[in-house]
């Protein structure tokens, strides 16, 4: 069993970064490849993009695209979404979870509980 709690959401104004956290405890996931997912109100869950494993390959939805970056410390069992010019409309709750790097959320299995970001105009 692994759990993933999720951390570093907050509210930011349009064109800052913040750097979200998903720490994992329970299992290691240094071995397992982890995507990064976020649900605004009213929205059906959408994927951002993914890491391996190793930590040698991402992959990135084009809304994030140049912006977001995905990275992992697998000594802390942690992996990272630092998020760069973030705009109104990235406003949603961001989840981690394990399993895959791709956006077919059938590919995964642990899910972090989410943390919100708000950007401000």
């Amino acid at each position: 069993q692994v759990q993933l709690v999720n951390s570093g959401g907050g509210l930011v104004q349009a064109g800052g970064s913040l750097r979200l956290s998903c720490a994992a405890s329970g299992r290691t996931i240094s071995n397992y490849a982890v995507g990064w997912f976020r649900q605004a109100p009213g929205k059906e869950r959408e994927f951002v993009g993914g890491i391996n494993w190793s930590g040698t390959t991402t992959n990135y939805a084009g809304s994030v695209k140049g912006r977001f970056t995905i990275s992992r410390d697998n000594a802390k069992n942690t992996v990272y979404l630092q998020m760069n010019s973030l705009k109104v409309e990235d406003t949603a709750v961001y989840y981690c979870a394990t399993g895959s790097m791709w956006s077919d959320l059938r590919a995964y299995d642990y899910w972090g509980q989410g943390t919100q970001v708000t950007v401000s105009s």
